[in-house]
């Protein structure tokens, strides 16, 4: 018979990486009052503290993609705008 391993939702395992990080319990301490592995303490608080970075950083790349994209649909809008008059121009005659 197999043994099934625990899964812990994302928001306990948040709970736990900031208790850690924090640093007012030792990761021994933090362990035995939840029921798991001082190991899976350190992992999670690496696994925090190395994405991190990525949180803030993301914020700013997708402002700059929404940008860049909005960019691209004005330009393309203003191009259309001019065919357009330059069309309307030589049908009514005024552009010779």
């Amino acid at each position: 018979m197999k043994k099934q391993r625990k899964t812990y939702t994302t928001e306990f395992k948040v709970k736990i990486a900031l208790e850690a990080i924090k640093g007012q319990r030792t990761p021994n301490e933090i362990a035995s009052h939840y029921s798991i592995h001082p190991n899976q303490v350190a992992q999670w608080k690496k696994q925090a503290l190395e994405s991190l970075p990525d949180v803030f950083s993301s914020r700013r790349a997708r402002a700059a993609e929404d940008e860049a994209a909005t960019k691209a649909q004005l330009y393309q809008q203003i191009g259309q705008l001019k065919v357009e008059l330059d069309w309307l121009k030589k049908k009514s005659g005024l552009l010779s």
